[in-house]
């Protein structure tokens, strides 16, 4: 299951334009909504009203979807959801529940948050878990945040004590250009989703609307002496605070996604393939 929310989780709209992604190159069929009477206030997520295909006025009410993804090798559960204003442990309770029906073993949750780095140096990728076992296995972090939390921790928690793996994934997004869209962030979060998964993910045009949105924001910067000098000063501590990833790990990992593609693209490959990552449901 890999989950997303719109709110306070969902800086630059990064993780649900993820999630969307997802559902769109992967074909996902659409499941079942929750009703959102149970979770959410009104007065804060409004519903919209439209004209529909016939013409009749409709009104389309905040909701959390759950679709299904049917790959090659594994079945993901899509969960595309606005953060709910009440009733927080009911709605994991219910999510977990259509997790435990469809026999869900690994929980994925997508974040996106507002950090003081320059938008013109790779995203930073942070994937942390409560889950000993794929802390050695996935080479990622125990959670160790303390503070308050969105439905993205909580979800992640009860999924843990549930039994379930679970990983967190966070984009750290620029504070500066924080209106979505962040395709930049958006393809980090599906990069990092696909190392996880080993499982390809087609990007189509996200590359190209990353790079103009980054040439966007360099013209912006230029426009402007201030913001100039302080993306400078972000680019100074962010290179001195890190060497430049050139580890042997890391060049692995571009290799690995280097052949998923050249696969999924019909070059084929003719060694071994690269190594399954979570349980395949």
């Amino acid at each position: 299951m890999i989950a997303a929310f719109e709110g306070w989780n969902d800086a630059g709209g990064a993780a649900t334009a993820a999630l969307s992604h997802l559902a769109d190159v992967w074909s996902a069929e659409h499941l079942r909504d929750l009703d959102p009477e149970e979770y959410h206030d009104f007065q804060v997520n409004r519903p919209q009203v439209g004209l529909g295909d016939d013409g009749e006025r409709t009104i389309t009410w905040p909701t959390t979807s759950v679709s299904v993804a049917r790959l090659a090798e594994r079945t993901v559960v899509l969960v595309h959801g606005i953060e709910p204003s009440m009733r927080w442990r009911r709605y994991c309770d219910e999510l977990l529940t259509i997790a435990a029906e469809l026999d869900v073993r690994t929980v994925v949750t997508l974040g996106a948050l507002l950090a003081d780095v320059p938008h013109t140096r790779p995203i930073p990728m942070t994937a942390t878990s409560e889950s000993v076992g794929l802390q050695s296995v996935l080479d990622v972090e125990p959670n160790t945040y303390q503070g308050p939390t969105g439905i993205v921790g909580v979800l992640q928690h009860e999924a843990a004590s549930r039994g379930l793996q679970s990983v967190s994934l966070w984009a750290a997004v620029p504070h500066y250009v924080a209106n979505p869209p962040s395709p930049k962030a958006t393809l980090a979060i599906l990069t990092r989703i696909e190392e996880l998964l080993s499982e390809p993910v087609p990007l189509h045009d996200l590359p190209d609307d990353a790079v103009a949105w980054q040439h966007g924001v360099d013209e912006l910067a230029a426009d402007d002496q201030e913001i100039a000098e302080y993306v400078q000063q972000l680019e100074e501590a962010k290179d001195t605070a890190e060497l430049p990833e050139a580890s042997g790990d890391a060049i692995a990992r571009e290799f690995e996604r280097y052949l998923r593609r050249r696969d999924i693209n019909g070059g084929g490959t003719s060694g071994p393939g690269p190594d399954k990552g979570p349980d395949k449901s």
